[in-house]
């Protein structure tokens, strides 16, 4: 694989400078539409050839023990949470609030303790997971919400750190836990924060953002660790989940069912749905593949509005947990189940399924869009900036720019990159 790299200052070409507005805030998992996707700025008339060689340099480090929480960046800091002794038993899991520009620690705001190991599961060194939170905090409007591994939702003040309210999914709504504990991350749609997890009748629960008073519970479905997908399909804003039975579409105003199809469940399902127009895409490991349906909302069925397959390929385009990116009808994302170290960058058309190209060597980290650039973090902690394009892998830099483990997803705000492993963060300024 091409090692090419790039100075520092000749990486602002590749983003036209952005200025620093609330507007660019990366305020949840995934991105400000929890797609993946960000627009940072033009850079289509960058010549390649005229940039020197050098290096990506992070502005910042700090640790961040344990886990695989990934970034929220609003309004001048990054929210993530952390295990400083995971499996000691001797301190609590935490949500952290850093200064953006700095790194430096504005405050700190305990979480219940949730053990989250099954078996030998202790986080050695042949990638297993081992302890530590998994779920990326939720900002808006002046509020941090956390969905931690024990299904305990919490509200806290973004700007001290003082909590306002918490639910208790296990202890009050008959919470269903799965093994490896929790790690979807909670959705804000208008006023209300929905998450799932409940027991029967409950298994999708809304609160009222500002106060936590149950709005809605609804559904009997045994969940996944799959952060849902806020999108709008047929003029209807959904909640689309990817529950074990399979993805269901979900009204957020009152929580009643707008359309479900079914999709095997094997282990673990973890990477959230992928929403095109119309169409869906969703994927899991351990032998199951991938499926892309067709949501037709002017036609209704006994499960709702109409879903169509279009194609699915079993055992194939397994995303683990690493969600893929969509542009201009090209899914790009990492593929394979505990592939570490290995596992390809592919390019794949939404349409067919066909693979367009693969790049292995990455593992199971992530990757964002920018643009039409994806941004792609190695599980060994590579920092890779690649073309977005179906004709071929084109790779712009790469570095090596953190350690530990990295199996969160990068966060874009202001011009910079935030990352992070189970050992250390980082700030990239571009």
């Amino acid at each position: 694989m091409p090692h090419r790299s790039l100075c520092l200052v000749a990486i602002l070409g590749l983003f036209s400078t952005v200025s620093v507005t609330w507007a660019d805030d990366w305020p949840q998992y995934r991105g400000p539409a929890g797609d993946g996707k960000v627009a940072g700025g033009d850079g289509a008339d960058l010549d390649f050839a005229s940039i020197s060689d050098g290096g990506i340099r992070p502005v910042w480090k700090v640790p961040t023990p344990n886990g695989f929480s990934s970034f929220a960046v609003a309004r001048g800091q990054c929210f993530t949470l952390i295990d400083p002794v995971a499996g000691s038993g001797t301190q609590e899991p935490a949500l952290i609030a850093l200064d953006a520009e700095t790194g430096e620690t504005n405050w700190s705001a305990p979480l219940t303790s949730t053990r989250f190991a099954r078996g030998g599961d202790a986080g050695t060194a042949d990638n297993k997971g081992g302890d530590g939170p998994r779920s990326t905090p939720t900002y808006d409007d002046g509020m941090v919400y956390v969905y931690d591994a024990g299904m305990r939702l919490y509200c806290f003040d973004a700007q001290t750190g003082s909590p306002v309210w918490r639910q208790d999914i296990t202890a009050d709504f008959q919470g269903r836990k799965i093994i490896w504990a929790s790690a979807a991350s909670p959705v804000i749609v208008d006023d209300k924060v929905i998450v799932c997890g409940g027991g029967e009748g409950q298994s999708f629960l809304a609160f009222d953002k500002k106060t936590g008073q149950l709005r809605w519970q609804a559904g009997d479905e045994k969940p996944t660790h799959a952060t849902p997908t806020v999108a709008t399909l047929g003029g209807q804003k959904q909640v689309i989940f990817f529950m074990q039975s399979g993805p269901i579409a979900i009204n957020p105003e009152d929580g009643s069912e707008i359309w479900r199809t079914k999709f095997e469940f094997r282990v673990s399902t973890a990477a959230s749905p992928v929403v095109d127009d119309n169409r869906v895409y969703v994927s899991a490991g351990y032998g199951v593949g991938a499926l892309v349906l067709e949501v037709n909302s002017e036609k209704q069925t006994k499960d709702g509005w109409e879903t169509t397959d279009l194609w699915y390929q079993k055992g194939k385009l397994m995303n683990h947990w690493s969600t893929p990116v969509v542009h201009e009808g090209h899914l790009y994302g990492l593929y394979g189940v505990k592939k570490y170290g290995s596992a390809p960058l592919q390019c794949v058309d939404l349409s067919t399924g066909k693979i367009k190209w693969r790049q292995r060597g990455f593992g199971q980290g992530n990757c964002i869009l920018i643009d039409d650039k994806l941004v792609v973090l190695s599980d060994a902690g590579e920092l890779a900036i690649v073309e977005a394009t179906p004709d071929a892998y084109n790779e712009i830099t790469r570095a090596t720019v953190i350690e530990g483990k990295c199996w969160s997803m990068p966060a874009y705000s202001n011009g910079r990159l935030y990352i992070r492993s189970t050992a250390e963060a980082a700030c990239i300024k571009l």
